[in-house]
């Protein structure tokens, strides 16, 4: 019999154990990552147990009457045990339902998680969530991503840029100067409307958390900060959280020249998907073809991340 819980602060080391042994080891399902903001989001994770052995978590927040995958998290859903069997899958599906209705909840908004993140196959969640709770679609954006063993050639139009960076003798590193890249990056997103998610201090704080999954690639030139890359690393997955140069950056194609690098470091890493992230707006309805074009240049191609809306 699947029971289900409410998460506690005592039940942390379970929590993280958990996450590093899922068929989905994101480590921004670690608490601490979880909580950087808790002051934004009500938490309301629950916890799975069959037999007093924890086999699935759900990482979520309280939004009046909604219960919904983590509202400060990208992906969300059900974690699931390595070991964990179909038929398991379906009682924590309707446990997960049961222990909503009864905290009050009258809707569910499920995250499914890209399966370039997975370890093993874990789409049981998904079959669960639509043949017993009637789940429906109601949001799909388009990512991207690059296949690192079986990669699409290059544009003609990245190849010249990267050959470019090389000749004007760009070189790509490791930095910890997140108050210059931060800078740079709240620039650019300026001129779009937009501003970053995570503040200057954030960055510092998650980095130093989770130095191992947070990386900032930069290429500078006579100490003037030209572009640079967030790197988020996962099991099988580098996704690239932010991207940014400045003009001089652009004309010189260093940011092509980077992310070209990271490419290359990662296949080398042994990594199997480069994600780019998201190129839709207004809730997935809008495409932005400039975006779009820039990932898909490097070879990437297309990756759906599905919102489901679940009425109780």
């Amino acid at each position: 019999m699947v029971t289900c819980e409410i998460y506690s602060v005592d039940k942390k080391e379970a929590w993280d154990q958990f996450v590093e042994s899922s068929k989905s080891p994101l480590f921004f399902f670690k608490r601490n990552y979880v909580e950087y903001h808790a002051d934004r989001f009500v938490d309301s994770s629950l916890m799975f147990y069959k037999d007093d052995a924890l086999i699935a978590i759900f990482p979520a927040s309280k939004h009046d009457e909604v219960l919904s995958s983590h509202g400060g998290l990208t992906y969300g859903g059900l974690l699931l045990s390595d070991k964990i069997r179909s038929e398991d899958v379906l009682a924590i599906v309707t446990s997960l339902a049961e222990t909503s209705r009864v905290l009050g909840f009258k809707k569910i908004i499920y995250k499914a998680i890209p399966y370039v993140f997975y370890t093993h196959g874990a789409q049981e969640d998904l079959y669960s969530i639509v043949n017993l709770l009637n789940a429906n679609i109601y949001r799909r954006d388009l990512s991207s991503v690059v296949y690192l063993n079986n990669r699409i050639k290059l544009s003609k139009g990245k190849r010249w840029l990267i050959a470019r960076a090389k000749k004007l003798g760009l070189v790509v590193s490791g930095s910890t100067d997140w108050s210059s890249y931060h800078h740079l990056l709240s620039e650019v997103l300026k001129r779009h409307g937009a501003s970053p998610v995570h503040s200057v201090a954030e960055l510092e704080y998650l980095s130093k958390l989770f130095p191992e999954n947070m990386q900032l690639k930069i290429i500078e030139k006579d100490g003037v900060l030209l572009a640079g890359a967030v790197l988020f690393k996962f099991k099988t997955t580098i996704h690239t959280q932010y991207l940014a140069t400045s003009e001089e950056g652009k004309e010189a194609g260093a940011l092509d020249y980077l992310i070209e690098t990271c490419m290359e470091e990662s296949k080398n890493e042994g990594y199997q998907y480069f994600s780019f992230g998201i190129s839709t707006e207004d809730q997935g309805k809008s495409l932005n073809p400039g975006l779009i074009a820039q990932k898909e240049n490097f070879g990437a191609r297309g990756l759906v991340l599905d919102f489901y809306h679940i009425d109780l």
